[in-house]
């Protein structure tokens, strides 16, 4: 069965950089723990997933449209070209290019559009011939969540996929209307504000009872609770602009084609990889069980 596995790669490196449990250094000295937690996950995100097809993408540094909506948009990231280099995950994003060049798994760097509209394009595109997994952490994505869409929270043994039974369950919303729900509730990790007194079972409530945002701002007077009516009449417009920033469309300039993103795994391991690129030594003694990953 054909199965495309999208790899959120700037979100994954985050998640590996600042999760591995120590500073790892090779024979050369060099930090590598990123590096190692990222081929690690995706050798075995990919051991669990089984797919036939991959692509890794990462967000460029370019221009963010979003950000001409709203300054405030993800204002409250760290500026990481001030940040040293044993603190800083780009530090090691070079050998991550290198690893997955070694793999052969395609990747791109987004040079016009967020990460999250790519990977968005392609599930959008690939999820209508063939299944799809996106593996990421970034909860924009339960909105592309359908019978053939996922989303994978790689967590080692713990590691979950989202469907949308999922949502159902979690949040009392089908996906379709997950975007509407972040732009009620706010989203702190994009530093995107909600509207007061809409907190999440609020949220599912009102997309219960009227269905859509805009349905929800045209017959606000018919909300019971006299604060969250209140709330939503003076931030209609807010939500409308949350609903645009957290809305991913369906973006048609993609890179590669299906064919051009075949992959098949040939049983690698995640030594076999970081000794392949130069960051280990053939006799380093680790027999790649080292560190848990």
């Amino acid at each position: 069965m054909e199965k495309l596995l999208i790899i959120d790669g700037s979100n994954l490196l985050f998640q590996m950089f600042f999760g591995m449990p120590a500073r790892i250094v090779n024979h050369q000295g060099k930090a590598i723990q990123g590096a190692l937690g990222f081929v690690g996950a995706v050798l075995k995100i990919i051991r669990k997933v089984e797919p036939s097809h991959i692509i890794a993408v990462f967000d460029g540094e370019h221009e963010n449209e979003r950000r001409e909506l709203d300054s405030e948009y993800k204002a409250n990231r760290i500026d990481y070209s001030a940040v040293c280099e044993e603190e800083n995950p780009f530090s090691q994003l070079q050998d991550i290019y290198d690893a997955l060049d070694y793999l052969e798994i395609k990747r791109i760097e987004t040079t016009d559009c967020e990460a999250d509209d790519m990977i968005a394009g392609y599930a959008l595109s690939m999820g209508r011939q063939m299944e799809v997994i996106i593996s990421s952490f970034d909860s924009d994505f339960f909105q592309l969540i359908t019978d053939k869409v996922s989303v994978l929270r790689y967590r080692g043994e713990k590691t979950m996929i989202c469907t949308p039974e999922y949502l159902i369950e979690r949040f009392g919303i089908l996906p379709e209307q997950y975007a509407e729900y972040k732009s009620l509730t706010g989203d702190a990790a994009d530093n995107i504000k909600g509207a007061e007194k809409v907190g999440p079972k609020t949220a599912a409530m009102l997309l219960k009872e009227f269905g859509t945002l805009e349905n929800i701002i045209a017959n606000a007077a018919d909300i019971r609770k006299l604060s969250v009516k209140e709330s939503i009449i003076r931030n209609a417009e807010k939500l409308r602009l949350n609903y645009m920033m957290i809305k991913l469309g369906d973006y048609k300039r993609l890179p590669y084609s299906k064919q051009e993103l075949e992959y098949r795994y040939e049983g690698i391991t995640t030594n076999e990889v970081l000794k392949g690129i130069g960051l280990r030594q053939e006799d380093d003694g680790s027999n790649g069980n080292k560190y848990k990953i």
